[in-house]
């Protein structure tokens, strides 16, 4: 029975977050939920009190599911550089397999969720927040192993600089989303993020 209950669980979390990338949050209801998961409107309730805290377990579940690529990729024993490098790599094969599943480019699921209902919902902002603050600590970590490299200079703000990092991944996957369309990203994605490291390609390699 407890092992119906988490696959029940998970199913619901899987479908949420498949209909969130597919379109939006707003235009998802919990009806179209239960019906695509294959379950009764009861039983979403007896996980998820409501929407949102489905939202939220979804936003977790996007995190987890990427949690040891991140961890990999920016390994302490790499290159800092080749880590942010490798980080563009892995951002577009990311896009590129969620474009083939989900017949579009679908950007950042958070952070179209947080976008979308940060205003309405404290819950879906601090927990975008949280996940924000976990991906430019990694960020941060590069950094100051640049500046210990000599690649930056000393005085550089490493949390400042993750934040334009991050702001400038989110910039180029969102407007991927609204132009549906992969090959600027393919094209400037890795290159935008070097440069704005203050990097060469020739220097990265």
């Amino acid at each position: 029975m407890g092992h119906a209950s988490c696959d029940t669980k998970q199913k619901l979390v899987d479908t949420a977050l498949e209909l969130i990338w597919k379109s939006s949050y707003g235009s998802v209801s919990v009806d179209d939920i239960c019906k695509a998961a294959d379950v009764k409107k009861g039983s979403f309730y007896h996980f998820f009190p409501s929407k949102v805290d489905l939202a939220l377990a979804a936003m977790e579940e996007t995190v987890s599911a990427f949690q040891s690529n991140l961890d990999e990729i920016f390994s302490a024993g790499k290159n800092p550089v080749a880590r942010f490098e490798r980080y563009a790599d892995f951002i577009y094969e990311q896009q590129v397999e969620a474009a083939a599943k989900y017949g579009h480019v679908c950007g950042c699921p958070t952070a179209s969720l947080g976008s979308e209902m940060a205003c309405q919902e404290d819950r879906i902002r601090q927990k975008f927040d949280e996940i924000a603050s976990n991906k430019k600590r990694y960020f941060e970590s590069a950094l100051r192993d640049m500046i210990a490299e000599g690649a930056l200079p000393t005085k550089t703000d490493v949390k400042t600089k993750a934040d334009e990092v991050y702001a400038y991944m989110l910039g180029q996957l969102m407007m991927a989303r609204i132009q549906n369309n992969l090959e600027p990203l393919k094209r400037d994605l890795k290159q935008g993020l070097l440069h704005l490291l203050g990097v060469t390609k020739k220097a990265a390699a």
